[in-house]
């Protein structure tokens, strides 16, 4: 019995890797990058400009 739940959760565990493996290549994963402030890399909020006042949106 034991044999048992040990065994499904490693397939569970295996499962939920696989689908951490996809969420990197789904779309959007870019345009996140591109929110990000080209001077300090924070990310920005909003269409305003970055609080480090170097990276206008």
């Amino acid at each position: 019995m034991i044999v048992k739940i040990v065994t499904l959760f490693l397939i569970a565990i295996a499962v939920l890797a696989m689908f951490g493996r996809l969420k990197l290549r789904l779309p959007g994963r870019d345009r996140l990058t591109d929110k990000k402030c080209p001077r300090c890399g924070r990310f920005r909020i909003g269409k305003g400009p970055c609080p480090c006042k170097g990276g206008h949106s």
